[in-house]
């Protein structure tokens, strides 16, 4: 019977509920018999032990085999207590396939610690996935983590194809997902705090698991639909955030799965709502009386820049545009980069200078602008479109961010806005079908504006919602 009533497994299962436990329990048999759905017979006898082809048979269709390699490895690591276990990683041996089998408290045991674990106790189990054998050092290198991460997001992003988890987006519609998986990875690798020797101990990952949930979160997500163990109280992460209304034939997106997978947990829990592309410059052309509209009156957006030299950038808006000449926004505002790396710049608290939007005015730069002062922003679309800057010397004040552009001064290669939470509620007297502007009342009225200097609100906020009944 082996060590199935040990002391140690008792008490891993004991972290799940009474009903949650023989599906727990009945992986391993489930396993033996080819890795068929929950409930399927085995074909052998209870207590024998798991090989690794046995793993690849219920797992191979959303992980790799480097992947499913490493789960295994994290497997065999286990120290299932008192009793024999068939040949424990450690023992000499290199290779997965130099581990012969893992026992049933093995992977009861891993189940529990990945499913329900501990920062404490996940930290050996990356260790062991990250090495490239089963020797004993505990001890891994920045490398080999970022090697780890790139098989696990992959494997992510290839359960939410596979699964119908898209949430509305497609794939083949956006960027590449295989640059974004190595860019995630490394931003997430980026968090660890390695020794002088660029070396990670267990410890030094217990910290980094704590203080990056994502590596749990992917870690659990795999384990659980590879497996699958369905868990009556966990039901299946959500990565992505809905996408709706998209003219997607029409479209090549800035954005791919990974970076969603990045961005989408950056802001703030409120904006929950389904995200709408309100703008690209591969569908309106280059306006930015056209951006303005969609920007203005759409409650918090996301705009993402693409500069000739490639980079890729952006940043959230946390309230709705308004063409105004003074700063507007608050601290929940921030700025990003997408590529070459991802990373995410807050706010700082030097100033209030988060957000700026202004157009037609003689006086005052006309233009979008987020962070630092004008003349000198974090980020900056000029009004006559098609030129910016990123001037941070050497940080922005308002996000601390760097030069998010290739060059200081860029040159716009394409543009998208997204509208990423709830639209604010329509001021009084706003409402009410036929209602027309002054400008189209009144030519004369238009004119002086003009001369004056007026913004034209109406002019810049109709046009792009004409262009997207069409």
């Amino acid at each position: 019977m082996g060590n199935t009533e040990s002391v140690v497994v008792q008490k891993r299962l004991a972290r799940f509920r009474p009903e949650e436990r023989p599906v727990v329990e009945g992986v391993f048999d489930r396993l033996q018999a080819g890795g068929g759905p929950p409930g399927a017979a085995a074909k052998t006898s209870p207590g024998k032990a798991l090989t690794l082809e046995m793993l690849k048979a219920s797992m191979g269709s959303v992980a790799s085999d480097s992947m499913i390699n490493r789960v295994y490895r994290g497997m065999c690591s286990v120290d299932p207590g008192p009793g024999p276990a068939p040949a424990p990683a450690g023992s000499g041996k290199t290779g997965a396939a130099a581990v012969s089998a893992v026992s049933r408290e093995q992977l009861v045991i891993f189940l529990a610690d990945v499913l329900r674990g501990t920062a404490e106790e996940r930290a050996p189990l990356v260790a062991a996935m990250s090495r490239q054998g089963a020797g004993g050092s505990e001890v891994v290198t920045c490398d080999q983590i970022a090697e780890f991460l790139q098989d696990l997001v992959s494997a992510v992003v290839q359960i939410l194809v596979h699964r119908g988890r898209l949430q509305g987006w497609k794939p083949d519609r956006m960027g590449d997902s295989s640059l974004g998986v190595k860019l995630l990875a490394e931003h997430m690798c980026s968090e660890l705090k390695p020794s002088d020797q660029g070396c990670c101990d267990v410890p030094c990952l217990e910290d980094w698991i704590f203080r990056v949930p994502q590596v749990s979160l992917y870690l659990e997500m795999l384990v659980a639909e590879g497996l699958s163990v369905a868990l009556s109280c966990r039901p299946a992460p959500t990565l992505l955030p809905p996408c709706r209304e998209t003219p997607w034939n029409e479209l090549r997106c800035l954005l791919d799965l990974p970076t969603l997978m990045f961005l989408a947990p950056q802001l703030p829990d409120s904006y929950s709502a389904p995200w709408k592309l309100v703008f690209s410059t591969r569908l309106h052309g280059e306006s930015f009386t056209r951006m303005v509209g969609g920007l203005a009156k759409r409650g918090p957006t996301l705009l993402l820049i693409k500069d000739t030299k490639g980079h890729v950038f952006g940043g959230f808006a946390s309230h709705a545009w308004e063409v105004k000449p003074q700063f507007q926004g608050d601290a929940r505002c921030f700025l990003f980069t997408v590529f070459p790396r991802l990373r995410v710049y807050t706010a700082t608290g030097y100033n209030q200078h988060f957000m700026y939007l202004n157009q037609n005015q003689q006086t005052m730069p006309n233009g979008l602008g987020m962070g630092g002062q004008h003349g000198y922003f974090g980020l900056w679309l000029d009004s006559d479109f098609g030129r910016g800057h990123s001037r941070a010397r050497p940080k922005c004040t308002t996000y601390g961010s760097p030069q998010l552009s290739g060059d200081e001064d860029f040159t716009l290669d394409s543009v998208e806005v997204w509208a990423v939470g709830k639209p604010p509620e329509p001021e009084e007297g706003e409402e009410g079908e036929g209602k027309r502007s002054i400008l189209d009342v009144d030519p004369e009225v238009q004119a002086m504006m003009e001369m004056a200097g007026k913004t034209l609100h109406s002019q810049g906020l109709r046009e792009p919602e004409e262009d997207q009944e069409e």
